[in-house]
């Protein structure tokens, strides 16, 4: 049991943390344009984003089958190129990343906000070029948020079931993560392999929202 526990429980914590990479610097750059513009784009944008965040899992999974199916707008094009996406490894990442996205954006975003407008204006006056002030000022400002947005964005995309579920499967050994393993321990009556996993993936996510309230920037009177 402990061997199939440590499978389970290394493989979600390898997939999370790959999608949490990917995430980063898209989130990161998005976060940064959300928190600037306000045109209408950006509010479609931030609308976009969000959805995963209310919208059931299970519909994302399936939305996810549809556009890198082999029938789907995007699967023949990945065929052509030899890459197998569903049910595979990589479309745990995929659901991951979706579903993992809101969090990390909006946590930037609001890091952006708070800290670090008066002084990208106040290095531009002095002549600072963009991309300068982002890497010299923005970022260093807004990391503790960047931190705190990468440490919810990794405990989502552990936590993840119903769009893994679907585009992934749950096949032990390939796709099969903690959630989806604590499900099918749970649905065939092994309580005992079902609750070591249930641990775990409690004891991950205590810790990671402890970090992430630790690192969000408070504002003081």
């Amino acid at each position: 049991m402990l061997s199939e526990v440590w499978q389970v429980a290394w493989f979600t914590v390898r997939m999370a943390a790959f999608a949490t990479v990917l995430m980063l610097p898209i989130g990161v750059v998005l976060g940064w344009w959300l928190a600037r513009s306000r045109s209408v784009g950006a509010s479609f944008v931030e609308t976009l984003v969000s959805l995963p965040l209310v919208m059931p899992p299970v519909a994302i999974g399936f939305m996810l089958i549809w556009l890198f199916g082999s029938y789907g707008p995007l699967g023949p094009l990945l065929e052509g190129f030899g890459i197998e996406l569903v049910y595979t490894w990589k479309a745990v990442v995929v659901a991951m990343v979706i579903i993992g996205m809101p969090l990390l954006v909006r946590t930037v975003r609001t890091g952006f906000e708070q800290r670090t407008l008066r002084y990208e204006q106040v290095a531009s006056t002095l002549g600072a070029g963009p991309l300068r002030v982002f890497f010299t000022i923005s970022l260093p400002l807004a990391y503790r948020s960047l931190l705190a947005g990468t440490v919810l964005a990794f405990s989502r995309a552990l936590g993840e079931f119903g769009a893994t579920f679907m585009i992934a499967g749950n096949i032990p050994g390939r796709t099969q993560t903690l959630s989806t393993a604590i499900y099918s321990h749970a649905e065939s009556g092994r309580d005992m392999t079902a609750g070591v996993l249930l641990l775990i993936s409690i004891t991950i996510a205590f810790l990671a929202i402890l970090v992430s309230n630790w690192l969000t920037p408070r504002h003081t009177q």
